[in-house]
């Protein structure tokens, strides 16, 4: 498995902790920046990781901002992204199983990092719902997205 990984400012002590937390896993990483905690923009590495995620070059995609907020309003600007904000283990659930998230975004002034490397473990052992309801709300958005785009 390959991920994505990005982080502003903010985020970017929690991107390092990831990294080292994905390699326990076997997991490859592929940081996509900030690459220290100098001040910095959410959407360049939302954009990036996004990019990587819909060319398939990657799993799927994690970003950190303060609040996960920017980082998710930025990605799912990129057609083809399904970005989740994750503050639960509910919603990394759920992120995977009811929307089929291929990035998961993640706030490192909300969530602790224990707290956030368990939503990482609880998304990456979830499955996407196979339940033709599922199925058929993802299809629902992935239309409207090409509809809206093409106009």
């Amino acid at each position: 498995m390959i991920v994505a990984i990005g982080s502003d400012h903010a985020g970017f002590m929690y991107k390092e902790s990831l990294k080292k937390h994905l390699t326990l896993l076997n997991i490859e990483a592929l940081d996509e920046g900030t690459y220290n905690s100098s001040a910095s923009d959410y959407p360049d590495y939302a954009f990036k990781v996004s990019r990587r995620v819909v060319d398939k070059q990657v799993d799927f995609g994690i970003l950190i901002c303060g609040t996960g907020i920017g980082m998710s309003i930025a990605a799912n600007k990129v057609k083809g992204i399904r970005a989740a904000l994750v503050t639960t283990a509910f919603t990394a659930g759920s992120a995977k199983t009811h929307n089929h998230a291929n990035v998961i975004t993640f706030g490192s002034r909300v969530n602790t990092i224990e707290e956030v490397i368990n939503f990482l473990n609880i998304f990456i052992n979830t499955k996407a719902s196979e339940q033709e309801r599922h199925i058929n709300r993802v299809k629902k958005i992935s239309k409207y997205e090409v509809e809206e785009w093409e106009k």
